[in-house]
């Protein structure tokens, strides 16, 4: 992948803790310090009250829990239990999938499975190997019946990335980047990516004058730009095309197979660029594939949360969660910092999959008034010190609790 497609993903009350609540600091009196426990003070002082904090020891000890188990906000840490969601069901050894047929007319069918990274420079190397299997087909179909609707809550309709809409065949994460070099001239922002006829009216209409624009699941115009941009590459391959792209299906037996494209890319490798970049629209095509593989196809969210459900019940055994989409986006998600801790034992396996700054393994998630912040601290032994930090209190920084934090769970891993 190259640079482009990297940018393109581009604790109590304040006045201390009350005794006998659910707040607890680990080793008081003689298990530990005075000055650890004045810093476990400095820390709580920071918190307001709908704020959460977990850490924890590399043997699992609780070294600071304040208000673990109340329901929060989780924004965009959520995507760890989306990935672990992902690797159960569909298994790490799975690849998506893109199927391409020629029917009894020399239409071309495109059948989409929810590959969320069918991105211009993977469209171009499937164009190069179709052109040695076709030579001239009439009409291009395009085929997203993998998927049913899909509606995210939390995903509104602006054109910000971030809102991009999920399916079954789309490319370059339903989005298009373009720049306006006068009233009437647009062009390309991505050297791989043309700037389709295609879709110019939509951008005009944006008003914009340059940026990334999602493009709309309505009347099919997401699905049927996936198809315009294959029908051009396959072009420059050498294929001819002498009709239209239009939406349609497969018919089973009747229409023959010429090409299956597999991703060259794993699902450990999605996995690593959802948490690296933050993806919703990656987030939400992993948890609908997962549905698939439990509750058979089309996709929608409701099987993916079906199946999330099922995940937290019977493998993390918690129920102190409320999950309603795989992204973080929707403010209806709820979780405990305990349920988020417990994720947190389960992913520590794949730690290095998230950023690394300075010895500390994390996810951030951050909405309007929300700011999160889970991973793990590495101690000079390579243990792991799992930490929840969920503010839902606005204007609370995360940063400040961190250093302290940081510093407290150093302290602890080396005594």
């Amino acid at each position: 992948m190259n640079r482009w497609f990297f940018s393109l993903l581009l604790l109590a009350a304040c006045h201390g803790v009350r005794p006998g609540a659910t707040d607890a600091f680990s080793a008081v009196g003689g298990e530990g310090s005075k000055r650890l426990n004045m810093e476990r003070q400095s820390i709580a002082r920071l918190l307001g009250d709908q704020d959460a904090l977990l850490a924890a020891d590399p043997a699992g000890k609780t070294v600071v829990s304040i208000r673990a188990d109340r329901m929060l906000v989780p924004a965009s840490t959520l995507k760890i239990l989306t990935a672990l969601i992902a690797r159960h069901y569909l298994g790490t050894a799975f690849r998506f999938k893109t199927e391409f047929y020629l029917d009894d007319r020399n239409n071309l069918k495109i059948k989409g499975y929810g590959d969320p990274l069918l991105i211009s420079e993977v469209i171009r190397n499937i164009s190069a190997t179709m052109a040695e299997r076709i030579h001239v087909f009439n009409d291009l179909i395009v085929d997203g019946s993998w998927f049913g609707a899909v509606a995210v809550p939390g995903i509104t309709d602006t054109l910000n990335p971030y809102d991009a809409p999920n399916g079954a065949l789309a490319v370059n994460f339903n989005t298009v980047n373009f720049i306006r070099l006068s009233e009437h001239r647009y062009v390309s922002a991505e050297p791989q990516t043309p700037l389709l006829p295609f879709i110019l009216d939509r951008i005009r209409q944006s008003g914009r004058t340059a940026e990334r624009i999602v493009l709309s699941a309505e009347k099919d115009e997401a699905m049927l730009y996936a198809g315009h941009l294959f029908r051009h590459f396959l072009r420059d391959a050498g294929v001819r095309s002498r009709g239209k792209v239009k939406s349609g299906v497969i018919r089973p037996g009747q229409d023959r197979m010429v090409y299956r494209y597999d991703a060259t890319y794993s699902l450990d490798e999605i996995i690593r660029q959802l948490l690296m970049y933050s993806n919703n629209y990656i987030a939400n095509q992993l948890l609908i594939s997962a549905g698939i593989a439990v509750h058979g196809p089309p996709g929608t969210l409701e099987k993916g949360i079906l199946a999330a459900d099922d995940y937290i019940r019977t493998v993390l055994k918690r129920r102190d969660i409320r999950m309603v989409e795989g992204s973080g986006i929707s403010r209806e998600n709820r979780i405990t910092a305990a349920c988020m801790m417990k994720i947190l034992e389960a992913f520590a396996p794949l730690h290095d999959f998230m950023r690394e700054d300075g010895g500390i393994y994390y996810k951030t998630g951050s909405l309007t008034g929300v700011k999160t912040r889970v991973g793990y601290v590495r101690g000079k032994d390579g243990s792991l010190s799992p930490f929840v930090l969920i503010l839902n209190t606005p204007d609370k920084s995360v940063d400040p609790v961190m250093s302290r934090l940081a510093g407290l769970l150093e302290q602890k891993a080396t005594r």
